[in-house]
């Protein structure tokens, strides 16, 4: 065995240096056909949840017919599987269940011996230095596989079972916090889901199913341009460099799925701005995109995000004051107006709606007190998934550095 190097970090009280093994020496392949056509559960192996039920799977090789379940492989309890054909985007699986399973014959079924902790591999597959390995052997000529034989040419450094053990519990329990900050984020963003089918009318009815207590009065319907002091298009201007104070919103800054102002790419407008004040977005003014795939797609302005001004792709609603900018805005975000968008944006061409179109888009409008308070829960559920986002995405970042600097990197 050949001596290594150490990691960049390590645990109090581990000092010997970590040994270099061949995957030959700790694994073997365990895999085995289910000949007596056993009663098992099929599963399959997907890049981001690893061991899952075949039926909850979209996989590759489809779903098991009661014909081919003997040339299934069968895995038992504190196996590794993965499929040779995409292992190189992390198809692979650590089976912690209690029941024998079968997978499909395609995939590669091993274990190790007892001087390697399962849970200390399982996140070695996930650091950068086993994708190099699977660069360096996948073979193949129109698609890459790596097989078993292949896995036993690759070489990790390997420190004692309770160094091992140490790390994997450190990676699990940062696993844990993502996931559940994950769940989180994915509970409330499904709330939001539900609230916005519940708190406002659908299929012409008055009233929305669920009301705040103390709310009685039918709701009306209005237009939004009855709700609006004008519709306005955006600036005729390229943008440029951030100029590190004014801001430059654009279709592309609307997040998709949050309808936040994404920073990643901040520009500002190439432009005489003394000659652009009537597109500066001001407190709950609400934008439009008006043309192309994302017609439809809105996003109402919070001075946090800056002075900003909006583009011309771009068609700015100023709300009345009579009327919540909030409530407006998560009226956007229904079915009913989802149902408008698809309907209005029908064009010969590219889809498409103006100015005057949007003006006409008819909601049920609720008193002001009662707006207020629609607004207010939805923009409190708007605030906790990014906070849950961002905490997800800055612990996985925690793990990409851990997973850089608990393993000795080769090379």
């Amino acid at each position: 065995m050949i001596v290594a190097d150490t990691p960049k970090i390590r645990f109090k009280g581990f000092e010997d240096a970590w040994e270099q093994r061949k995957f030959s020496d700790f694994t073997w392949a365990s895999g085995k056909r289910n000949k007596e056509d056993l009663d098992l559960e099929p599963y399959a192996i997907t890049n981001e949840h690893g061991f899952i039920p075949q039926n909850k799977a979209h996989d590759e090789f489809g779903y098991m017919k009661d014909t081919d379940r003997k040339a299934y492989n069968i895995v038992t309890p504190n196996s590794f599987a993965y499929n040779p054909a995409r292992i190189n985007v992390g198809s692979i699986g650590y089976y912690e269940g209690t029941e024998n399973v079968i997978v499909s014959s395609l995939y590669e079924v091993f274990q190790t011996v007892d001087y390697v902790d399962d849970r200390f591999l399982w996140h070695w597959f996930k650091s950068a230095e086993f994708p190099k390995w699977i660069e360096r052997l996948q073979e193949g000529s129109v698609r890459l596989y790596f097989y078993y034989d292949k896995l036993c040419e690759c070489q990790i450094l390997m420190p004692s079972v309770a160094e091992q053990k140490k790390i994997a519990t450190s990676l699990d329990q940062l696993d844990h916090l993502i996931t559940l900050h994950q769940h989180k984020c994915d509970e409330t963003k499904e709330l939001k889901r539900y609230m916005l089918q519940k708190m406002f009318p659908r299929n012409g009815k008055k009233n929305p199913e669920i009301r705040f207590a103390g709310f009685t009065d039918d709701w009306e319907q209005r237009k939004l341009g009855e709700m609006s002091y004008s519709f306005e298009y955006g600036l005729n201007a390229a943008s440029t460099t951030y100029d590190g104070e004014n801001r430059y919103i654009r279709i592309t800054d609307i997040d998709d799925e949050t309808r936040l102002f994404s920073t990643t790419d901040l520009t500002s407008p190439d432009i005489d701005l003394k000659l652009a004040n009537n597109y500066r977005l001001q407190e709950g003014d609400i934008v439009f995109t008006r043309t192309g795939a994302s017609v439809g797609k809105t996003y109402i302005y919070k001075s946090f995000d800056g002075i900003m001004y909006y583009a011309g792709f771009l068609i700015r609603a100023r709300i009345r004051p009579e009327y919540s900018a909030d409530f407006v805005f998560q009226n956007t975000l229904t079915e009913q107006y989802r149902s408008f968008v698809a309907i209005t944006s029908q064009r010969s061409g590219q889809p498409g709606i103006n100015a005057q179109e949007y003006s006409s888009f008819v909601l049920s409008v609720p008193g002001y007190k009662e707006q207020e308070q629609i607004g207010a829960f939805f923009r409190h559920l708007d605030h906790l998934i990014p906070l849950h986002q961002r905490k997800c995405d800055e612990l996985k970042e925690v793990k990409k550095f851990m997973l850089q600097s608990m393993f000795p990197q080769k090379g």
